[in-house]
């Protein structure tokens, strides 16, 4: 489980940010015709490849996510649920968009476990920053309940990871995706050491984030249609003054590029330039306030170029390159 440095271009900083993936993530499929499908890690491999980026990233195997690590978030009759329900053979599904094959516990256990690595190397030194490349996505998965696609919620247990195994004060969660993180909230609405900052389209799936609105769970619904620039106003208005005033000793993202106008997921109508300008806007924050520490998880994003793309272009500012 160990990682591997690729030489910078230019030989410079010895510290890079963190890629973290498996194998196992890919073998994790809910049928054909399924948006959240196999072909997503594939494009941004291929879109690393093809950037040259990929080279200058530390390119790490996710490990599998413990009982400790889940239990921290989730409930353990609902892990052991989850293991049960695990099939031998063909699929079964927990909600009508989340399916299991018989790879999808194993891939659900790498996307935590991705989540628990970043963590530890952002803190221990071993990286300036990370992304997890993985799937299933996690933000809709509630204490006890699987839902829209999800069936770990990776955030929430990477950010319990930092508050009880490093022992940090103060965790931000910053929630781009074009759903509510509903399982996010769900898991941290009571514990003062998170603030979660969210957009997302509304009225939309899962129609939540409405009535939990307070002053650690600051998510801003925005209407169809509303673009870059009501996203921007958003983040500029409501996130980033909170943040300031929380001072997270680090940050985490559940990076949804399901926003993006060639999205057909959604209708917000992002574009490439506004995922770029909000890692900056999170990059700015943590470099303030906690020690430039950030862990970025990816969630949504089903067009499949533009997914590529934003991840590259999300991860040039993380890297600085």
């Amino acid at each position: 489980m160990g990682f591997s440095r690729r030489d910078r271009s230019q030989g410079e900083h010895c510290l890079s940010t963190a890629f973290i993936t498996h194998p196992d993530c890919l073998l994790h499929d809910m049928g054909a015709g399924h948006p959240e499908s196999p072909d997503r890690l594939q494009a941004i491999g291929d879109q690393l490849l093809a950037s040259g980026l990929g080279n200058c990233l530390l390119h790490v195997d996710a490990p599998l996510a413990s009982r400790e690590h889940l239990e921290r978030v989730h409930d353990p009759r609902y892990v052991n649920a989850i293991e049960r329900s695990s099939p031998r053979h063909g699929s079964i599904h927990l909600d009508p968009d989340t399916a299991m094959n018989p790879h999808t516990l194993n891939a659900a256990l790498r996307a935590a476990g991705a989540a628990v690595r970043a963590t530890d190397m952002v803190i221990g030194g071993e990286a300036e920053n990370a992304f997890c490349s993985v799937r299933p996505p996690g933000h809709h998965a509630e204490r006890a309940r699987a839902m829209g696609f999800c069936i770990f919620n990776n955030v929430a247990v990477a950010a319990a990871h930092a508050l009880e195994h490093h022992q940090l004060a103060r965790v931000a969660i910053a929630d781009f995706d074009v759903h509510h993180g509903n399982g996010t909230e769900n898991i941290f609405c009571d514990d003062a050491r998170v603030l979660m900052v969210s957009t997302f389209q509304h009225p939309f799936y899962p129609y939540s984030g409405i009535a939990g609105r307070s002053e650690r769970m600051v998510n801003i619904p925005l209407a169809a249609g509303s673009g870059g620039r009501g996203f921007r106003e958003a983040v500029v208005t409501h996130w980033l003054p909170a943040l300031a005033r929380f001072e997270p000793e680090m940050v985490f993202i559940s990076a949804g590029f399901d926003a993006h106008r060639d999205d057909d997921m959604a209708m917000l109508q992002l574009a490439d330039a506004d995922y770029v300008w909000v890692t900056q806007q999170i990059k700015a924050l943590a470099d303030r306030y906690a020690r430039g520490r950030i862990v970025s998880l990816l969630e949504g994003g089903y067009e499949l170029h533009a997914l590529g793309r934003c991840v590259v272009a999300h991860l040039r500012v993380l890297s600085g390159l």
